[in-house]
C-alpha cells in the first residue's frame, strides 16, 4: 500500500490524532514488537521510554518509513498510512532523528543540511554556494550553532555538534511529525535548553514529536503523555503527570531498581595512572592528575572542553605534543604513541563512539568479542568454535546483552546492547587501567546501574578506572574523585565529600568566563 500525500492545509487541529498505530508488530527470527496501539496528537509531545531492546527504535523505524512491519496498520491524518521508504516518509512530513548519526563526515555543515537540495544558480545550475551558506546559517541558528561555519567539514566536529546537525537538517521544510530518538545524549545543558526551546516553538506550528529519551527528568519536562514499552509491548501509556520517576522505571524494567551503588568492600590503595604535563593542541593543555588502583576518578565538562581529546592522547590515538602516561605500581613512564602501545602496557579505551571507532556491525557477538581476544578462541593458530561460543555466550550472561545468540549480527542489536559488547571486550583482556568515554551513553536506566555494578567490580579487583561522562548525576553516583575539564585545562579536582552539582558545573564554565560569549563546545 502507498502513503498518502498530503498538504500543509491538511493539517488537523491541535489535540486531535495525526497518527495512530494499530495491532503493529514485528518479528525478526524472534518477535521484537507485538501488537502495538498507540496515537499521536497534532501538537503534543509523546514521551516514548522503556530499556534498551523494548522495541522503541523498531516502532519508530517503522513509523519512520525504515522497517516494515509483520503485522498492523497505520493511518496518518485519517487516511492508511505505510511508507514504503525513509524519503516517502520524509516526503510527507515524517521525520527521524536517529540515535545513530546519519551525515557524512567529508562534506561540510551546509552540504549535509541540504544534500537533497542544493540550492543552484539560475540558468547555470551550478550550486550556489552564497546561497547554500546562507541558508543553512537560518536553519544552524534554529538549533543554537550560529557560531560555527556552515563551510566547516563534520569530520572536524564534536559528536554533540553532529547531533546538532542533524537535528537541523529534519527540522527543514514541511515536518509534520518528528520522531527524536535520545536527541540529548550528547548535549551538554545548554544545547538541550536549545533544543527544548525548539519544540515548544514547534508544537507551537502544531507539529507532533515522538521523543525518545532514558533520561526520565526530561520526560516531564517536555512530554505531555509517556508511553513505556518493556519486551516489545506497550506496558503503560498516560499522561506524564500521573507517573513518577520511580513508577516509570518500575514500569520499564518490571522491578524496583535503588538510587545508591554500593560497591562493597573496596581497598583504594597506591597510584596506577599517572598522567603529568600532558598537552595536544588548544585542546588538552598541561594536565596532570594520577588515579589510584581501586579507585574511579570521573572527568567531567563541556562538550569540546577536551575530556575526550584527554583520553585518546592518554591512549596514544591522538599524538601529544607534551608530557608523559606513567603506568604500574609505582607508575613508570609507558612510551605510549599508539593504541597497541597502551594496549601492551595493560590499558584499555572504551571510546564513545561505539559505531565507527568500537564495532564491526556487520559481524556477530562472538566476532567482536574476540577482537584483540585471538588467545582466547584460538587453538594452534586456529579460531576454535568451541572456545568462541563459550567467550560469548561467558559475555552475554554476564552483561545481560539481549540477543538470539551470539551469532546474531551485532548491527541488529539496540544502541545499548551494542554499547555492552564493546565493554565486554575490553573486559577480556583484564587490562589494568581502564578508559571509558560515554559508557552509558544510549543505555537505558536498568542497563545502566548493570554497567554502575559492572566498573564498581573492576575496582575492587585492584584496576584504576577513568570515567568520562556528560552526566553530572552519574558521575556523582559511582566515582570517588571527580576532575572538571574546562577549555582544554583541568581547572580542579573534586574529593567525593566535597563536590556539589553547582561547583561543578561552576568548574566547568570556568574556562571560558573571560570569552565574550559562552559557548557550548
Amino acid at each position: 500500500m502507498r502513503a498518502v500525500t498530503t498538504s500543509t492545509q491538511e493539517l488537523a487541529p491541535p489535540g486531535s490524532p495525526v497518527l495512530t498505530v494499530a495491532g503493529v508488530g514485528k518479528t525478526y527470527t524472534v518477535p521484537v514488537l507485538a501488537g502495538i496501539d498507540l496515537t499521536l496528537n497534532v501538537g503534543e509531545v509523546l514521551a516514548l521510554t522503556g530499556e534498551n531492546g523494548a522495541g522503541k527504535s523498531t516502532l519508530s523505524k517503522i513509523v519512520s518509513g525504515l522497517v516494515k512491519p509483520t503485522c498492523g496498520a497505520m493511518h496518518y491524518l485519517g487516511q492508511a498510512y505505510a511508507p514504503a521508504s525513509r524519503r516517502e516518509a520524509e516526503a510527507l512530513g515524517v521525520r527521524m532523528v536517529m540515535q545513530e548519526l546519519n551525515l557524512l563526515p567529508t562534506l561540510t555543515i551546509a552540504e549535509n543540511l541540504f544534500l537533497n537540495n542544493l540550492p543552484a544558480v539560475k540558468g547555470i545550475g551550478w550550486i550556489s554556494r552564497k546561497r547554500l551558506r546562507e541558508d543553512a546559517r537560518v536553519a544552524m541558528a534554529r538549533v543554537g550553532l550560529e557560531a560555527l561555519d556552515p563551510d566547516t567539514p563534520v569530520s572536524e566536529l564534536g559528536i554533540g555538534h553532529q547531533q546538532l546537525v542533524e537535528i537541523a537538517r529534519n527540522l527543514i521544510g514541511d515536518c509534520r511529525v518528528l520522531i527524536l530518538d535520545e536527541p540529548t545524549a550528547m548535549l551538554t545543558g545548554r544545547e538541550v535548553d536549545l533544543l527544548f526551546h525548539q519544540v515548544e516553538r514547534l508544537k507551537r506550528d502544531g507539529v507532533s514529536i515522538v521523543y525518545i529519551s532514558h533520561r526520565l527528568e526530561e520526560l516531564a519536562r517536555i512530554s505531555e503523555r509517556v508511553a513505556v514499552l518493556r519486551d516489545g509491548k506497550l506496558v503503560s501509556v498516560g499522561p506524564i503527570s500521573e507517573y513518577t520517576t520511580d513508577q516509570l522505571v518500575t514500569q520499564m524494567v518490571g522491578r524496583d531498581i535503588g538510587e545508591t551503588i554500593d560497591f562493597g568492600e573496596r581497598t583504594i590503595g597506591a597510584p596506577m595512572l599517572r598522567v603529568d604535563k600532558l598537552s595536544r593542541g588548544a585542546a588538552v593543555q598541561d594536565v596532570s592528575f594520577e588515579v589510584k588502583r581501586g579507585e574511579i576518578f570521573g572527568i567531567s565538562g563541556l562538550i569540546g572542553s577536551g575530556r575526550t581529546e584527554l583520553l585518546r592522547a592518554i591512549f596514544g590515538a591522538d599524538a601529544k605534543d607534551a608530557g608523559t602516561v606513567s603506568i604500574g605500581t609505582p607508575p613508570r613512564p609507558a612510551h605510549i604513541n599508539t593504541p597497541s602501545d597502551a594496549v601492551r602496557h595493560g590499558m584499555a579505551l572504551i571510546t564513545e563512539d561505539r559505531k565507527s571507532e568500537g564495532l564491526m556491525l556487520t559481524q556477530s557477538i562472538a566476532s567482536n568479542l574476540e577482537l584483540n581476544n585471538f588467545g582466547v578462541v584460538s587453538r594452534f593458530g586456529w579460531i576454535d568454535s568451541a572456545r568462541e561460543r563459550a567467550l560469548a555466550q561467558r559475555h552475554i550472561d554476564a552483561m545481560r546483552i539481549r540477543c538470539s545468540s551470539g551469532q546474531q549480527s551485532v548491527g541488529e542489536l539496540s544502541g545499548g546492547n551494542q554499547q555492552k559488547v564493546v565493554i565486554g571486550r575490553w573486559l577480556e583482556r583484564d587490562a589494568d587501567v581502564l578508559l571509558f568515554d560515554e559508557p552509558t551513553r544510549g543505555i537505558d536506566v536498568g542497563a545502566k546501574f548493570e554497567i554502575y555494578s559492572l566498573l564498581g567490580e573492576e575496582a575492587k579487583k585492584g584496576k584504576a578506572l577513568v570515567v568520562v561522562s556528560s552526566e553530572l548525576r552519574e558521575l556523582m553516583l559511582i566515582c570517588d574523585r571527580i576532575g572538571v575539564m574546562s577549555a582544554g585545562k583541568l581547572v580542579r579536582i573534586f574529593d567525593r565529600d566535597e563536590w556539589t552539582q553547582d561547583d561543578l558545573l561552576a568548574a566547568a564554565f570556568s574556562g571560558y568566563a573571560k570569552r565574550d560569549e559562552l559557548l557550548t563546545y
